[in-house]
C-alpha cells in the first residue's frame, strides 16, 4: 500500500506536483492490463485499487467514461451524454477519494465533512436537472443543436472527440483533485476541523443555497411565461411586460444575469481554495480543475447569451444594466 502514496514529510509536500502526482503515471499504462488479468476475481481487483494512486484511478475512470459518452452520443446523436452525469461526477471522484482513505484508515474527518457538501451539491443540481426534463428521452442542450448548425459534421464530430466527451471528463474529475490532496494532508493535521474547515464547508452551503433560490425564481419566470403565451394570463408574481420580455430581470437575476452560475463557480474555487488552507500554501496544481471549470462556464455563457441576444430585442440593454456574474455596483 505505501507505494501507491507519495512518500512525503511534511504538510506543504502534499502539494508539490513533482512528489505526488509525476512518480505515479507509470501505474496509469499498467493498470488496463492489471485489470483484464483480475477482473473475474473481486479480491485481485480490491488489492489493484489499494495499490494504485487514487489520483491515478481516478483520471483512469475519467479515461473509461470517454469512449462510453463518445459512442453513446454518436449512436444517439444526442450530445448531452455529459450533461446527465455534470451533477453526479465530481461527488462520485470525491467519494472515490474518501472511500480510499478510509480503506487505508486515515483520518477522514475533514474528508467526510468535504463529502457531505459535495453530495449537497449534487442533490441540488441533480434536482433541478430532472425537473426541467434533462433525463428524458431525447433531451439534449439546446447549444449542441445551434452548435452543429454552425459547423461542418466532420469537425462537430472532432470537437466532440476532444471537448465533449473527453474533456469534459477530465474536468469533472479534475475539480475533485483538491479533494485528494487533503487525503494526503490528512496524515499530517490529524482526525479534527479547522477554523477553516467550518468556514468553507458552511459558506459553500450558503452557494448552494443561493443556487437553489436562482433555480426557483428562474423555474418560477419561465412556467408563468409559458403560461402566459398559452392562456395570456399573467402570474401574480410577474407584470405582462415582465412576461412578454421573455427573460428575468427580478430577484437575484436583478443583481446578476446569471446568480446561479456565479455560485457554481465559487463553489469549486472554494473547494480548491480549502486544500490551501489545509496546508498553508498559497496555491498548488490543483487550481487547473476550478480555473479550467471557471473558462468553460465564461465561454458557455458567453454562447448562450450571444443567442439570448439575438432573440430578445431587450437582452442587450440588460447586458449593459447587470453584470453577467458579479453585481455591478458602480454605475
Amino acid at each position: 500500500m505505501d507505494l501507491a502514496l507519495p512518500a512525503i514529510t511534511t504538510l506543504q509536500e502534499c502539494t508539490d506536483f513533482s512528489k505526488t502526482v509525476l512518480p505515479f503515471i507509470p501505474q496509469l499504462r499498467a493498470l488496463p492490463g492489471k485489470l483484464l488479468e483480475s477482473w473475474s476475481s473481486p479480491q485481485d481487483l480490491m488489492k489493484i485499487y489499494l495499490s494504485t494512486n487514487p489520483l491515478i484511478s481516478a483520471f483512469a475512470i475519467a479515461l473509461f467514461l470517454f469512449p462510453i459518452f463518445l459512442i453513446a452520443s454518436e449512436i444517439n446523436k444526442n450530445y448531452s451524454q455529459v450533461d446527465r452525469f455534470w451533477s453526479l461526477l465530481p461527488t462520485l471522484f470525491n467519494a472515490h477519494f474518501v472511500t480510499y482513505a478510509h480503506l487505508l484508515d486515515l483520518p477522514t474527518k475533514r474528508l467526510d465533512t468535504l463529502l457531505a457538501v459535495s453530495t449537497v451539491w449534487s442533490l441540488r443540481l441533480t434536482f433541478n436537472y430532472w425537473r426541467k426534463g434533462g433525463y428524458e428521452k431525447g433531451s439534449e442542450d439546446y447549444r449542441w443543436a445551434l452548435l452543429r448548425e454552425r459547423i461542418s459534421p466532420p469537425l462537430f464530430f472532432v470537437f466532440n472527440v476532444l471537448f465533449i466527451s473527453l474533456a469534459q471528463s477530465i474536468l469533472l474529475m479534475s475539480v475533485a483533485t483538491p479533494t485528494y490532496v487533503l487525503l494526503l494532508a490528512s496524515k499530517f493535521t490529524g482526525n479534527r476541523l479547522g477554523t477553516s474547515d467550518l468556514i468553507i464547508s458552511r459558506v459553500i452551503l450558503g452557494f448552494v443555497v443561493l443556487e437553489w433560490f436562482a433555480d426557483q425564481q428562474q423555474w418560477d419566470f419561465q412556467h408563468a411565461k409559458k403560461t402566459f403565451q398559452k392562456t395570456g394570463k399573467a402570474s401574480p408574481k410577474f407584470q405582462p411586460d415582465d412576461l412578454n420580455r421573455g427573460f428575468l430581470t427580478k430577484g437575484l437575476y436583478a443583481w446578476s444575469r446569471h446568480p446561479n452560475f456565479a455560485a457554481e463557480q465559487a463553489i469549486w474555487i472554494l473547494f480548491y481554495q480549502w486544500s490551501c488552507f489545509t496546508t498553508g500554501t498559497l496555491w498548488n496544481w490543483t487550481v487547473v480543475g476550478a480555473t479550467s471549470y471557471i473558462i468553460l462556464f465564461r465561454a458557455s455563457t458567453w454562447f448562450t447569451e450571444k443567442i439570448s441576444a439575438g432573440k430578445y430585442p431587450q437582452y442587450k440593454e440588460y447586458q449593459n444594466r447587470v453584470g453577467m456574474f458579479l453585481p455591478r455596483l458602480l454605475g
